[in-house]
């Protein structure tokens, strides 16, 4: 028997999506991240670096933890930090979508908004960490996560990257990895590094993020991407990297639920959009990994809003249409 919903973070599953894009000979396995009590995978770094804080007296029972998030990370933390009983500030930006912050808000998260955009760059994630740092120097032992920075958080996906090659026998030849912290992309790659897997890494970044380079601009999906390069970035990281627009990864969301009827987030979207733009490129007969960041409910008042994306993005064709025949031919059904 398992003690505490802590206890089953990981070993989320590895299915086989045999019509995302059933016209190509290849086989493409999605690592579902949803399956994690907190929505996210954003629960394993966030249950590890707390796990390790703890562990090293870095941080006791009286700490504030502090982090910067734009709704994962900070979903994560307020439920690892809710189960140790700690206090945690989650700070924040308007971009954070009403669900998200509804569960930090459920969570029993202090909620930190920030409103000003950095004066530099124009984006809020600067000014996020700004905040963080100053509520670091008021509140007597706070404790940062930093997982831009930490080690911890590239650490966790290890077993991430393990639970993939215990399920394909070390036998798969593509791993597509959304770069947001470069946490799970970092942890992947220095797994198959140390165990000498032989796949070949694809990085999946938002148009206007400026981790593999790109010029920055205004993006519309949180935590996909990022306005700096965080430190745990390599540029060895990744064979490739593959940039997603916001509509493809709007796009690459539809297909999902379409095809496979599963409903998942903005980064997952982008990876789907990721895999559809190198199919010339990828060889018959390959096996790709697929890491699908989250669960798609926090993103029904955005992506999976008609209003919502024809206001940002315009009239996209076809994307509602298949979705209207269904539910059509179910009411005729019923």
């Amino acid at each position: 028997m398992n003690q505490g919903i802590l206890s089953v973070i990981g070993n989320t599953p590895l299915v086989q999506l045999a019509r995302v894009y059933d016209d190509h000979d290849i086989q493409i396995l999605g690592k579902l991240e949803q399956f994690n009590p907190g929505g996210s995978i954003k629960d394993r770094p966030s249950a590890h670096i707390i796990e390790q804080g703890l562990r090293s007296g870095a941080i006791r029972p009286d700490s504030t933890i502090i982090e910067s998030s734009s709704g994962n990370m900070g979903i994560g933390l307020a439920q690892i930090c809710a189960y140790h009983l700690l206090r945690f500030i989650c700070v924040v930006d308007p971009k954070i979508t009403a669900t998200n912050l509804a569960l930090l808000e459920a969570y029993n998260a202090t909620i930190e908004m920030v409103a000003e955009r950095d004066f530099v760059t124009g984006e809020y994630l600067p000014a996020r960490i700004k905040r963080v740092k100053q509520l670091m120097h008021q509140i007597k032992n706070s404790y940062w996560p930093n997982q831009y920075a930490s080690r911890l958080n590239s650490e966790a996906h290890y077993r991430t990257m393990e639970e993939i090659a215990i399920a394909t026998d070390g036998r798969f030849d593509y791993l597509f990895c959304a770069a947001s912290t470069c946490g799970t992309l970092r942890g992947c790659a220095e797994y198959m590094k140390r165990n000498g897997l032989q796949g070949r890494i694809v990085a999946v970044d938002a148009v206007g993020s400026v981790i593999f380079g790109g010029p920055s601009c205004k993006r519309l999906i949180p935590g996909h991407g990022a306005s700096i390069v965080p430190e745990l970035f390599n540029e060895y990281l990744a064979d490739e990297c593959v940039h997603v627009t916001d509509k493809e990864c709007v796009v690459g969301c539809h297909r999902l639920l379409r095809k496979e009827a599963l409903l998942a987030g903005g980064s997952s979207g982008a990876v789907v959009a990721a895999i559809g733009k190198t199919l010339t490129r990828i060889p018959r007969g390959s096996t790709c990994v697929a890491i699908f960041p989250d669960r798609g409910e926090r993103y029904l008042d955005t992506i999976y809003s008609r209003q919502w994306v024809e206001e940002k993005l315009g009239e996209i064709p076809d994307l509602w249409s298949e979705s209207v025949e269904n539910s059509e031919r179910v009411a005729h059904v019923v």
